[in-house]
């Protein structure tokens, strides 16, 4: 890592890295758990339309439509999505790290996450991530999702940086192996401790 060229970007997921995971498998409980939906046939059907929400190819009102609208509730479809968006939580520290290495090396910043485009925007908002982010190659901006390579092809392409010049933050081993299969320097982020010291194995200074 020592030997690795100038780096120049952070590409940085944020679930499980700078938030709480979106809309996972255990928000999808609680919300099972809250509203007194059966769990097993929501997430049969999350399994089989959530991808296309992700990659921009229909709007949160149209998943939760077919996720649990398409027969009488007994709650409203703004009851659930204030629920889903109220699960958001961020993590702080990581967030300092990031503003911190960016400002400390000259670095740019660009998203590169999976996410549907409303809950993708709200959180951007929310948590005021346009202060430390440049550039947000989110999946249902660019119409490609993780593992698809095209996501950080797109992400190379509006930074415009090599991809040896990158190292990308994910806490999903998966989808760092594609990126290291791009040629991209990684960190499986585990823990901000082991984050910290991968950075300054890149050659980058904490603050």
């Amino acid at each position: 890592m020592s030997n690795s060229p100038s780096i120049k970007s952070l590409f940085l997921d944020f679930g499980g890295v700078l938030l709480t995971n979106g809309w996972d498998r255990n928000l999808r409980a609680k919300a099972a758990e809250h509203f007194s939906i059966d769990l097993a046939t929501m997430n049969d059907r999350h399994r089989v339309i959530f991808d296309a929400y992700e990659a921009g190819k229909m709007t949160l009102n149209e998943y939760l439509h077919l996720l649990l609208f398409f027969e009488p509730q007994s709650f409203s479809a703004e009851e659930f999505k204030q629920f889903m968006l109220a699960g958001s939580v961020e993590f702080p520290d990581m967030v300092q790290l990031i503003k911190d290495v960016k400002q400390a090396n000259g670095l740019s910043t660009v998203a590169v996450n999976n996410e549907g485009r409303e809950l993708n925007q709200y959180r951007i908002a929310k948590f005021g991530m346009r202060e430390y982010i440049d550039v947000f190659a989110s999946s249902s901006f660019v119409g490609a999702r993780k593992p698809d390579k095209n996501i950080y092809l797109i992400g190379l392409d509006l930074a415009q940086v090599k991809p040896q010049e990158v190292v990308y933050l994910d806490d999903r081993d998966v989808f760092i192996q594609v990126a290291k299969q791009l040629g991209i320097n990684t960190i499986h982020h585990t823990d901000i401790e082991s984050t910290k010291k991968q950075l300054q194995d890149y050659g980058l200074k904490l603050n």
